[in-house]
């Protein structure tokens, strides 16, 4: 599949690369179909973006976790994530919204609303962590450059 997009041009997809979201994303529910996409020539660093195959504007810069909060090991209710498949350990991947404001020492993920991927299914879902211990805006600019810095 070929689809241009706002960030990396004109790209092709290989089916096996698809990620379908069966309720779509928090806000998009009508988005359903998304790749997971890094910069070539950036590497693959700590930013990926999850790129919209249905509205090629729309793209959403992702990050693992992990990279900021070591032990970010969020409780779901499993009926929230029923509709993407049995996940086995191996199998799960946690990313996190990234909003990169103009000035970039306020950026910060959303720790509250992680997208949970079956890779193994390629199917994904957002969900709302309940209670206090993840904020929506959980600053990273400092985190990442002391990691950058090789602290």
């Amino acid at each position: 599949m070929k689809i241009k997009t706002k960030i990396f041009g004109e790209i092709e997809i290989a089916d096996d690369r698809i990620i379908t979201f069966p309720s779509g994303i928090i806000g998009f529910p009508e988005l359903t179909k998304f790749a997971l996409l890094h910069d070539e020539e950036s590497g693959s660093g700590a930013m990926h973006w999850m790129q919209s195959l249905q509205e090629p504007a729309f793209a959403m810069p992702v990050m693992n976790p992990l990279i900021v909060m070591p032990d970010y090991n969020p409780e779901v209710e499993d009926e929230l994530i029923k509709p993407i498949g049995e996940l086995l350990p191996e199998e799960i991947l946690v990313m996190v919204t990234i909003t990169v404001p103009s000035d970039l020492k306020n950026m910060s993920v959303n720790l509250k609303g992680p997208i949970i991927i079956n890779a193994a299914e390629r199917k994904a879902c957002q969900v709302i962590v309940e209670g206090e211990g993840y904020p929506v805006k959980f600053p990273v600019y400092d985190i990442l450059n002391a990691k950058k810095a090789g602290e």
